[in-house]
């Protein structure tokens, strides 16, 4: 007979020749045929038993441990499903095709891609790759002023940060860039500007920093649903998780929670990455990107089955692809004064005037060191020369040459 043998890696098929085999002969099957070690195998009738976490809760499934026991007898017959916990790695393991029956048990063909979405097994990531994310108190305050007085939270935002990431995997969140974009109660369309993210890049580099995460809002509406983040959020930040190849990335929320005796409401950050898994899954393809309106927005759908639990399906609750992330502030080297790029208003050289009559009593570079500032000044200065000079001087705090001190002061004096 064959049986159908349910794990961590999926579901696999053994074949038992002898109809009145004991859990003993069994579990030497599954060591020939699947590799893993007797010694280590947990079988059960009860599907809980994926759940388990530690050795304590693994002993509770007691309907298999008398190695004596017929399979007959446990009501086992051609096609029954089992539970199967193993500690550490298989041994040997013979290739895929080995574990299944090449025709299927029930006449079904197996395709390779049935193979693959076997082994395809959605769990949640316990440990994220960033350690902690840090904000500089200046560019989290712009950020969240805006959307809180200016929108009220009514439309999406989003922005990209950009900072360090230290050897021990801490990000450090100097300033945020705010591309072009197009936010709704639902939806946040980010309008790419290749030539604008060279420039935003290019000022980066010169401080030292890179693009290290996502940083969006959710809306007033959104408040009320019973999701972490929605489906159209988790592809969002896969996709731009995926594009920066970094495995500290960061995707970063900010949202208006009503408090308990709704008298008022609190701006809050929250910080996440997005698993592995979910990274994965998204550059191989898997994820429905056409949401349609009547969606559940708490799923993700998939093209294909995944295994999540002990169940195959083409849905994924979201929760599944977040890994938390501790959050802390700091103050960091920037300051974030100066009229933000991409916003209802444009931003001229009077408003370089403005900033810079305010600020006549602070020495020249620090009244320079503004992201949104140097990208002002990026757009009409020489990005291989004048850009990595000035940069320098902001991210070693020395004095700017006299001859970019005057070029400025007359590009804001035009004005």
């Amino acid at each position: 007979m064959m049986l159908r043998i349910r794990s961590r890696d999926g579901l696999e098929r053994v074949a038992v020749e002898n109809p009145h085999a004991t859990v003993s002969q069994l579990k030497s099957i599954i060591q020939t045929q699947l590799g893993i070690p007797v010694e280590n195998q947990t079988l059960s009738t009860n599907q809980n038993l994926l759940l388990s976490k530690s050795l304590e809760d693994l002993v509770r499934f007691t309907d298999m441990t008398n190695p004596d026991a017929t399979l007959s007898s446990l009501g086992l017959s051609h096609g029954s499903i089992l539970f199967l916990s193993y500690a550490g790695d298989r041994r040997g393991v013979p290739g895929p095709p080995a574990a299944f029956s090449p025709a299927g048990s029930f006449g079904r063909k197996m395709t390779m891609d049935d193979l693959i979405a076997k082994q395809m097994r959605v769990t949640r990531q316990e440990q994220p790759h960033c350690e902690l994310v840090s904000f500089d108190r200046d560019c989290a305050n712009a950020f969240q002023n805006y959307v809180n007085e200016t929108l009220a939270f009514a439309v999406k935002r989003g922005g990209f940060m950009y900072g360090t990431v230290s050897e021990e995997g801490k990000v450090e969140v100097d300033f945020i860039y705010e591309p072009p974009q197009q936010g709704t109660e639902e939806n946040l369309v980010i309008f790419r500007d290749p030539e604008e993210e060279k420039l935003v890049d290019a000022i980066a580099v010169g401080l030292g920093m890179r693009k290290v995460g996502f940083i969006f809002t959710q809306t007033i509406s959104q408040d009320k649903k019973d999701y972490t983040l929605s489906n159209r959020e988790v592809l969002q930040a896969a996709e731009f998780h995926a594009e920066s190849g970094l495995k500290e990335w960061v995707t970063a929320v900010v949202k208006l929670e009503v408090n308990e005796d709704s008298m008022g409401a609190d701006v809050h950050f929250e910080a996440f990455q997005m698993s592995d898994m979910c990274v994965r899954l998204f550059k191989e393809g898997w994820f429905e990107t056409e949401i349609k309106d009547d969606d559940d927005p708490k799923l993700s759908k998939m093209k294909k089955e995944v295994v999540v639990g002990v169940k195959d399906t083409k849905e994924v609750d979201n929760d599944f692809f977040l890994v938390v992330v501790k959050i802390f502030d700091h103050q960091g080297p920037l300051t974030s004064t100066f009229p933000i790029e991409n916003r209802n208003n444009l931003v001229t050289m009077k408003a370089l005037k403005s900033h810079l009559d305010r600020s006549k009593n602070l020495p020249f570079v620090k009244r320079i060191s503004d992201f949104h500032l140097l990208l002002v000044l990026a757009r009409v200065l020489d990005l291989a020369a004048d850009v990595p000079a000035l940069t320098e001087c902001v991210q070693t705090q020395t004095s700017v040459p006299e001859g970019y001190q005057i070029l400025i002061e007359s590009m804001a004096s035009a004005a």
